[in-house]
């Protein structure tokens, strides 16, 4: 089979724990034997971030601007024990939110459905797509522990000079505060990219917020929505028979098991991040979804929407066999190599990525699966294969397409 060759290259970030291993091993099983695979390769490994001081996250998301497509493996963002386990120097912020702060943009995660894998929540029927913010919000917070009795103010100073205050909290004892910011620029490209996406898959779109109690940050997301929606969406959404509708966050987690599917539910940055991960456990596993962040430019960073399987990890380095499932990580390299070839005009590498896809989930379907799947498939007699042997198989499914 004659290698496919690439244009241009991709930007690849490398990353940590389990997910590493996989990433290891779906390049020198799925891609390298059929690719002439070209890579800007970033190690955003939590070691190396450590001796970059994460200047190395900044350099990745600028080349992923610089290039257009990029593909990341899972990371970790370090809490306390975290930095005590890898001897940090300081307990870096989310790498993930450095790269959607300077990319911008909205992340749309979607379940990978396939069949014997059925959603738990029996009213769905079509997948459902979560359409996250990605900029702000707790991944740009600012935080601070109080100590003792005192009183603790928001103050914004304009470019006069002038100040204004607002009274957070007169604490009596320890606490904590946090301060969190968002842009207009940034909220009016997340609505322009939900309202587009709705357009494009022809299928309704939710927002959901809490502006009852955040009359004010979570107003300005609606009433920015609405504007966009007024002014420019609105005939093309009645056009195209389907509509756009706001509601509470706590109604929308309601009417959502309810839904038959088949919808786009926008969130705000933190509550897309639980919801899309709700979402992808009751469609069958954290392991069974797409993610894909546009931003307002046309740039596309893809990614696993799932962490970095620790606990396998673990199992990995005592010499332990795992059944971890890579199926997120083969569709965030494949998603990234067909719009590589969509861009750059290389049909070839589009149908590679449809036929890797194909085969994966063909060989689900056959009843070769990861442990994960054999506990919830409605296939009779599944053979659950560790880790490298599924990804074989996968690989032999593709060779008796092409």
């Amino acid at each position: 089979m004659e290698m496919i060759r690439m244009k241009t290259p991709l930007v690849e970030m490398d990353g940590d724990e389990m997910t590493r291993i996989l990433w290891k091993m779906i390049k020198e099983e799925l891609l390298l034997p059929f690719i002439d695979l070209r890579t800007e390769y970033y190690d955003l490994g939590l070691e190396n971030r450590d001796r970059t001081d994460d200047q190395v996250t900044v350099d990745a998301a600028n080349a992923a601007l610089k290039y257009g497509v990029a593909v990341k493996c899972a990371t970790i963002t370090p809490n306390a024990a975290r930095m005590d386990e890898y001897h940090l120097k300081k307990m870096y912020r989310s790498p993930n939110g450095t790269i959607r702060a300077i990319m911008d943009g909205t992340v749309f995660r979607r379940p990978i459905t396939v069949k014997g894998i059925e959603p738990n929540v029996r009213t769905w029927k079509k997948p459902i797509t979560i359409a996250r913010h990605a900029y702000g919000d707790v991944y740009k917070n600012v935080e601070m522990i109080i100590p003792g009795p005192g009183k603790a103010e928001l103050v914004f100073t304009d470019e006069k000079g002038r100040e204004t205050r607002q009274l957070i909290h007169e604490f009596q004892g320890p606490g904590v505060i946090q301060g969190m910011h968002n842009l207009d620029k940034s909220i009016t490209s997340f609505a322009h990219s939900c309202f587009s996406y709705a357009l494009d898959a022809k299928e309704d779109l939710w927002f959901a917020s809490k502006d009852t109690i955040s009359k004010q940050y979570d107003g300005r997301f609606k009433e920015i929505f609405q504007t966009v929606y007024k002014c420019e969406y609105r005939q093309k959404f009645e056009d195209a028979g389907i509509s756009y509708f706001y509601t509470l966050i706590d109604d929308a987690v309601a009417r959502i098991m309810k839904s038959q599917g088949g919808i786009i539910w926008a969130c705000k940055n933190y509550d897309g991040d639980v919801m899309s991960d709700m979402l992808s456990s009751a469609f069958g596993s954290l392991a069974m979804m797409t993610s894909v962040l546009v931003n307002p430019d046309g740039k596309y960073e893809y990614e696993a929407a799932h962490g970095t399987v620790q606990r396998h990890y673990y199992k990995y380095l005592k010499g332990e066999e795992t059944s971890t499932n890579p199926v997120a990580t083969i569709f965030a390299w494949t998603g990234a190599l067909r719009k590589r070839g969509q861009l750059d005009g290389i049909k070839e590498l589009q149908d590679f990525a449809d036929r890797l896809e194909k085969a994966t989930l063909s060989t689900i379907e056959s009843g070769k699966m990861t442990g994960d799947l054999v506990r919830i498939t409605t296939l009779e007699n599944p053979e659950k294969l560790n880790t490298e042997d599924f990804i074989k198989a996968i690989r032999a499914t593709y060779e008796s397409l092409a």
